[in-house]
């Protein structure tokens, strides 16, 4: 049993004792000398909502050199994330088709190892087909398109059956029962949360499909809102000085008006993903003030950097959308700032140390950012004024679970009540009710720290934020009332 002392209530400031009763030993992860049982003192600490992550690739099945299900899951929960939605870029493509009807089948064989032949099944069954448990919670999304090709739609005959059918869908197909006992209980675990390409945008010769399939099942579309054919980095001073093929901002701007009006047209819901520039933000203001079911998400690497900062960082700092010019980096803080921007997102992207090195104009895109997604986030947005520290646990915790379709913890309701008590009270977790539905985070907001990329548990090292020294950290993470990671006392 754990016991952490004078902890403070993320949104109500109320200070109490929480007792998290046990350890959860299958799951534990926990940094050298950190506390996991006995007494703390957390008069340091904030107890909040786990964080939420919509957007993480975790490369598993097809590329486990630069990560899998296991070291994501635990680099997630070191970062303070107790949720995170896959992306479907595996190898093969989760679109929900049995391998040997694929038109690539790279990745296949490690399907095959643990005896199943569709990505979403191997997915949703990886505990249980590996005998393990992984120390955070975790859902699915499907390709868009058939293997991510652009040119055929997914068919929701294809993945309806895993998703979650306790009122989310709408979709009445035979599929769904002849395969209920092959995934049953993985579903309502590990189920589909959205539709996405993610990588590239939705083409436009499908997009209308993509979204009638999207509103009778009830997911979201996850939009990769940029398109380009070439480029390496983005259009500007910086491209022209090294001689590199830039890529205009407006590629982002063009796919979120295209994306805008077909929500107008169709009535669903199109979440933007890792938007980048200040005119993308413009047009989904006005969407909505429109009222239109538009929401958007921004990453860490968009606050804090600019397209100047691959002068410092090269291929570290290459991702898709590419960092912005400054002027776009201040018009994120300002969209944050404003309420534009509904959540942050890591877009989580491990590399081997190879990729990276290939260099700038050749190395694949994307970097890692679980394990210092927090950090970064405070330092930029809560130590700059431009947000409160409550206003950061809403964008990393509350609207993420929720586009999830899930019901963030709430604190001062497992108090019992929304404002503090005169006398100091005690949280025991193994008192509450459904207790198996309790996830946390315990920061510290006032906690010094340096970037070390080498002690990241992701396998991934291709960060620019290594060496960054950094204020507030997630310092333990517990999912259904049980400790999962600590580093509550470690030096």
């Amino acid at each position: 049993m754990l016991t952490i002392h004078d902890i403070a209530v993320w949104d109500t400031g109320e200070r109490i004792d929480l007792i998290v009763p046990e350890t959860d030993t299958k799951r534990l992860l926990a940094e050298a000398d950190a506390v996991v049982s006995g007494d703390i003192d957390g008069s340091s600490l904030i107890v909040a909502p786990g964080l939420a992550d919509p957007h993480v690739h975790f490369r598993d099945p097809g590329q486990r050199a630069k990560e899998t299900m296991v070291s994501g899951c635990e680099a997630a929960a070191a970062g303070g994330y107790t949720r995170v939605l896959i992306m479907p870029n595996t190898l093969p493509a989760a679109d929900g088709r049995d391998i040997e009807v694929q038109d690539v089948v790279d990745g296949g064989e490690e399907l095959k190892e643990v005896g199943v032949d569709n990505t979403l099944d191997y997915l949703q069954r990886y505990e249980q087909l590996h005998h393990i448990q992984l120390p955070v919670r975790y859902d699915l999304s499907v390709c868009a398109s058939l293997g991510r090709a652009g040119k055929r739609p997914t068919r929701p005959a294809d993945y309806a059956r895993f998703m979650d059918h306790t009122g989310q869908s709408s979709v009445d197909n035979h599929a769904i029962a002849k395969t209920a006992a092959n995934v049953a209980g993985a579903v309502s675990q590990h189920p589909l949360r959205g539709i996405t390409d993610d990588g590239s945008a939705i083409t436009d010769t499908i997009l209308d499909e993509v979204l009638a399939d999207a509103k009778a099942t009830g997911l979201p579309v996850l939009e990769h809102c940029e398109h380009h054919d070439s480029g390496a980095i983005n259009d500007g001073a910086v491209s022209r000085k090294l001689g590199i093929a830039g890529i205009p901002a407006e590629t982002e701007l063009t796919i979120v008006n295209r994306d805008i009006a077909a929500s107008r047209r169709t009535g669903a819901h199109i979440h933007f993903q890792h938007v980048s520039t200040a005119g993308a933000f413009d047009a989904v203001r006005r969407a909505k003030a429109e009222g239109l079911p538009i929401t958007c998400e921004t990453a860490p690497h968009y606050l804090a950097l600019c397209d100047e900062d691959i002068l410092k960082y090269g291929a570290m700092a290459k991702m898709n959308p590419p960092l912005r010019s400054e002027a776009d980096r201040r018009a994120t803080v300002a969209a944050i700032a404003d309420g534009t921007v509904d959540m942050i997102a890591t877009d989580h992207a491990p590399h081997t140390a190879e990729e990276k090195a290939s260099g700038l104009a050749d190395a694949p895109n994307g970097i890692i950012g679980l394990e210092c997604a927090y950090g970064v986030c405070h330092k930029v947005l809560v130590e700059s004024g431009a947000i409160s520290d409550e206003r950061l646990i809403e964008l990393m915790a509350l609207a993420p679970e929720r586009l999830l379709g899930h019901t963030p913890t709430d604190v001062a309701m497992l108090l019992n009540t929304s404002s503090k008590c005169a006398t100091k009270r005690t949280l025991d977790l193994n008192k509450v009710e459904h207790p198996e539905t309790v996830d946390l985070t315990l920061i510290d907001t006032r906690h010094q720290w340096t970037v070390d990329s080498s002690r990241f548990h992701s396998k991934g090292r291709n960060t620019p934020f290594d060496g960054w020294k950094l204020t507030g950290r997630p310092m333990a993470t517990i999912i259904g009332s049980k400790l999962v990671f600590s580093r509550l006392g470690a030096q």
